[in-house]
């Protein structure tokens, strides 16, 4: 079995992981020339290819994304195919979870307001303004991998969890309600912390519109870690300016990189990370760990694991 890294780029110790297993020759080229060559051949590829590269790829039967959202690396052919996409979806969750968790903290404790300030005269206008997160409502959009990771931190936390999501999704016993998506205005309109933990799919860009916005309470927080274009923008900063939402701890924006004049970075109410929230040493061992496992379920004639729906998104 012909395995090739296109875009992961594994050192020299998870290279060895996967040459590990029986009957997998993993070809790791040193430059385009050697890519070039290699693909015509490759059966598995390891992370994303072009659309000019995936029409070289004549023997390609599964490939991995070493990301969890897919929605930049789907290309008609490749939806077309009979090709299997594999993606990082339920690997990403813990990480970005806690990121989650950091954005939210930052904006109900007076966390972005001392730092952007940096003044003690901040002191009680914080006091006066943080809350304590037990006893709210977290309402999250999406409860896959990341869905999950967020309501386990939340319950330890004694908030009320409520999830929306398209799919049939087990419900934890510390999840009080899981709902279909024609529930999702139920869920803004009683949250008091509101998580996107969704991918962009055409049925979820642009989901957060006025409309969206203003059946949210308007002391509740928005936290992104997942896709900006999940958000209007121009509803984003409406919602803000009016007061429709009481604040915003966003990993993503509907624009990136994020222009320095931006008015987004102006409210005192929002906290910002730079698209850093699927950071963790832990990250590259995982997706070995899960490249490995699928490639012996493959030897095995066994069925993959975290395939995707290619038509779906996700």
């Amino acid at each position: 079995m012909k395995v090739l890294d296109v875009t992961m780029k594994l050192t020299d110790e998870l290279a060895d992981q996967v040459r590990a297993i029986a009957g997998v020759e993993l070809v790791v080229p040193a430059d385009e020339g050697q890519l070039d060559e290699a693909l015509p051949q490759a059966e598995i590829v390891l992370g994303e290819l072009l659309p000019e590269q995936f029409a070289r790829a004549t023997k390609l039967r599964w490939m991995m994304s070493g990301g969890s959202g897919i929605d930049r690396h789907l290309f008609p052919a490749l939806i077309e195919s009979g090709v299997t996409l594999v993606s990082a979806k339920g690997q990403v969750g813990p990480h970005l979870a806690e990121h989650a968790l950091a954005l939210l903290l930052a904006v109900t404790r007076g966390i972005g307001k001392a730092v952007r300030h940096r003044t003690w005269d901040t002191k009680w206008p914080i006091r006066d303004t943080s809350w304590e997160l037990t006893g709210r409502t977290l309402g999250i959009i999406g409860f896959g991998g990341t869905g999950r990771a967020l309501a386990k931190r939340a319950a330890a936390f004694d908030m009320r969890i409520v999830t929306v999501d398209p799919e049939e999704v087990e419900q934890p016993e510390h999840v009080e309600a899981c709902w279909k998506m024609d529930r999702l205005f139920d869920l803004l309109s009683q949250s008091d912390v509101v998580a996107v933990c969704a991918p962009l799919t055409p049925e979820t860009e642009n989901m957060f519109d006025r409309e969206a916005f203003q059946q949210m309470q308007n002391h509740a927080i928005l936290i992104n870690v997942t896709r900006g274009k999940i958000m209007d923008e121009a509803a984003l900063l409406e919602a803000l300016e009016k007061g429709y939402i009481g604040g915003a701890g966003l990993d993503v924006t509907p624009l990136e990189p994020l222009p320095e004049d931006h008015p987004l970075w102006n409210f005192d109410n929002v906290v910002l990370t730079p698209h850093t929230a699927g950071a963790s040493p832990l990250r590259l061992q995982r997706l070995i760990e899960l490249v490995c496992e699928n490639l012996r379920r493959d030897l095995a004639g066994e069925p993959l694991l975290s395939v995707i729906d290619k038509r779906l998104g996700y």
